[in-house]
């Protein structure tokens, strides 16, 4: 059942996140063939992409970026936001589908194994949202807004120190990267320890 789930949120978010870029596109071509920006259809595509590319237009002219190139930044954007949110509901029903993998198989070491799956998936969504806070700053989103508050709240423990210690390769940080190998080994040792004999992925 939660393989029909996930298969089911997938293919809505690939959806949307196909609709989102077609109406983009379409807002790209009716700009390029000069078409009467007064017309319904023209009115329309500016009224459902504007939430999306005016950010991003602030953006690219803040970085000193031809701002013409919102269009194609903001699908880049959305098909980003897509994967994210595809990735973070499979963490959540892979862990699901652990836990209820390791009531049912009747196997010895179950408590230990349902203690693994939760923190084997809640590491993947730290990486996930390390990744996704790395992505707001660059983006449009402003430290005023709660979802990436929250984000800096969780993450930034880790990236202090890290951030304090690693000297930056020039202009780049790379402090994240260090973050994301020291989780991605953390999850290796839940794997090889509390899950061990034990399945990671289900779908």
């Amino acid at each position: 059942m939660l393989a029909s789930i996930y298969s089911f949120i997938a293919s809505a978010v690939i959806t949307m996140a196909a609709v989102g870029v077609v109406l983009i596109v379409l807002r790209s071509l009716f700009n390029y063939t000069d078409v009467n920006p007064f017309t319904w259809s023209a009115r329309t595509l500016r009224r459902l992409t504007d939430p999306v590319v005016m950010p991003v237009r602030r953006m690219l002219l803040g970085f000193g970026i031809d701002p013409r190139a919102a269009p194609f930044v903001a699908a880049l954007l959305i098909i980003l936001v897509a994967f994210f949110a595809i990735q973070v509901a499979g963490s959540i029903l892979n862990t699901l589908a652990g836990i209820l993998y390791a009531l049912g198989s009747g196997k010895q070491g179950t408590p230990v194994a349902i203690i693994g799956y939760l923190i084997f998936g809640g590491l993947g969504l730290y990486m996930l949202v390390i990744f996704i806070r790395i992505i707001f700053s660059w983006g449009t989103v402003r430290h005023s807004n709660r979802m990436l508050r929250f984000m800096i709240g969780i993450t930034e423990p880790l990236l202090a120190p890290l951030r304090r210690t690693i000297k930056p390769v020039g202009m780049f940080d790379i402090s994240p990267i260090v973050a994301f190998l020291i989780v991605w080994l953390c999850q290796l040792a839940v794997a090889g320890t509390l899950l061990r004999g034990w399945p990671v992925r289900f779908f």
